[in-house]
Order: C-alpha cells, then structure tokens, then sequence
C-alpha cells in the first residue's frame, strides 16, 4: 500500500512538472506569435470571440428573417426611404453589419410579430385589446426607425466628445516631424470607437489607392457632426493652399474644445429652468397635498376633542 501512494505521489509530481513546462512553451510561443502580429500589423490588443448569448442568437435569426422580408420592405417604405436608410447606417456605423434591404425587412418582421403580439392580448379579452390590433405592428414597424436612429446620434455625439483630444495627439506628432498618414495611423492605435473606426477606414482607403480629398468626401458623407466636417474641411482647404496641417489641427482643436465649453453651459443654462419646472408643477403641489392630507386626518382622528370644544 505505501509503495502505491509513493508511486502515486511520483506520478503527480512528474505529470505536474511536464505541465509546468508545456505551459512555459505555450507562453513564450504565443508571445511570439503576438510580437509578429505586431510587427506586421502595428496592433498589440486583441479581442477574444465571447460566446454568443441567447439574445445575440435571437438578433442573428430576425436578422435572417429580414432578408426574405427585404424586397416586400422596400416597397412599403413609409418615413424611411432607402436613401435616408443608408444615410442612417453610415452615421450609424453599420450596426449589426445592416444593409439597406436587411432593415427594411427588419421592419416587416418586426411589425408581423406585433400584430401576432397585438392578436394574442385580442383573443385573451385584454382591456382595450383591438386598439393593440393597430398599435403593437406600428410599433413593431417604427422601432428599428427609432433605434437607428438614435444610434447614429450617439455615435456622433461620442465622435465629437473624442475629437479635441485625438486632434491634440495628432498635432504633437505632426510637430514632431511625422509624416499626416504614419501619425493618424500611429494614434488611433491609443483611440476607441468612432474615432478610430473613421480614420482606419481612411488609412485602409488611401492604401487601396483611392485619391486623398475622394476619401475626405467619404469622411464627410459619413459623418454629419459639424466640428468633424469643419475639420475635415479646413484639411481639404490646408491640402489646396499648402497651409500645415500641424497648424490646422492645433487651431482645430481649440476651436472645438471651445464649442463644447460652450455647449456645456448652454446644456446648464436649459437644466436650470427644466428644475424649476418640476419643483413648480411636481415636488410642491405633492408636498402641499401630502401636509393638507396630514391636517386632514388629524382633524378626523380629533374630532371628539373639536366637538368638546363647540359644545
């Protein structure tokens, strides 16, 4: 018995050493791996495929759905027309890799499941039930509407929050010397979201050979935020009359940070009034009906000492 446990013990021991040393050879494979990809491609960070969850499955299969629905879509294309469709997605970013035929049978697919929601309440004998018949496939038809849009504009609101410091960033390393490409391309390394989106997208344009102010319209038809396109403008201006370009971003970025100062205080100056508003309309009618509730019940619960009184 103690020479099975001995032998045991020596088992693990070596099993665990041949780990030891296979992990070793794991990591320093990979950091190879890591440091060619990086030499290659000039990007370190890399995202991990996660599992897909059960809502991202449902969203893949309504999106499947959509392209049967897409020709039908397209004519019924009320208060989305399929130039203002792609319109959305490019602001949007593409979301969810959405074409235009694949939206406007999103809407199809999506109005179809509220009227079978809406017929579903009908048939159970829920209150007010045949207006559902008319109101959940107009939500169904409206929602991605609405979701694209407010896409689009949170992407340019994030674009123009990201804008002064990637134009600071940029402008240091222009006056270091550095070439306009090799500095977008350097920087947006450090940058996230739509920032970096936008420019890699120009970096991937102007290797493919498409003309430099070609990809600048690009930039301005993907983009409506005004602080962008007046960037993007006064580059295209810079590039015809030879003004440097380190002095367009410096002069750029102090101008938008100036235009966000003043957005906050504007943004502060509205809040101010909307408070009023609710404490007016709100919080002092409910607390004047909260006391006069109060008085009113002590009144009822001290009756007997009221009529004493008057007797």
């Amino acid at each position: 018995m103690d020479a099975f446990i001995i032998t045991s013990l020596f088992l693990c021991m070596l099993f665990f050493a041949i780990f030891l040393k296979e992990w070793y050879r794991y990591t320093i494979e990979r950091q190879k791996l890591i440091d060619h990809v990086h030499d290659v491609t000039g990007y370190r960070t890399y995202n991990i495929r996660k599992p897909e969850t059960s809502s991202e499955r449902m969203v893949k299969r309504l999106l499947r759905y959509g392209d049967d629905y897409a020709a039908l879509g397209q004519r019924f294309n009320f208060f989305s027309e399929s130039h203002e469709v792609e319109d959305w997605l490019l602001k949007a970013g593409r979301p969810l890799d959405l074409t235009v035929a694949r939206f406007q049978g999103i809407k199809i697919v999506l109005a179809l499941l509220g009227l079978i929601v809406g017929l579903f309440f009908f048939l159970l004998g829920f209150p007010f039930a045949q207006f559902g018949l008319v109101i959940w496939p107009m939500i169904g038809y409206f929602l991605p509407i609405i979701w694209i849009k407010r896409k689009a504009t949170e992407r340019q609101n994030q674009l123009r929050y990201d804008l002064p410091e990637f134009l600071d960033t940029v402008s240091v390393t222009l006056q270091a010397g550095v070439s306009l490409d090799q500095s977008l391309r350097e920087v947006i390394k450090f940058f996230e979201g739509p920032i970096r989106e936008e420019f890699s997208r120009f970096n991937q344009e102007l290797d493919l050979g498409v003309p430099r102010e070609k990809a600048y319209e690009q930039l301005l038809r993907r983009n409506d935020n005004p602080e962008f396109q007046m960037l993007i403008k006064a580059l295209v201006q810079g590039m015809r009359l030879g003004v440097p370009i380190a002095v367009t971003f410096k002069a750029q970025s102090e101008n938008m940070r100036r235009i966000r100062k003043e957005l906050v205080k504007e943004k502060a100056a509205k809040a101010s009034p909307k408070v009023t508003l609710i404490t007016t309309f709100v919080v002092a009618p409910t607390a004047i009906m909260l006391i006069g509730g109060l008085m009113v019940l002590n009144i009822l619960e001290n009756a007997s000492i009221f009529k004493e009184l008057f007797r």
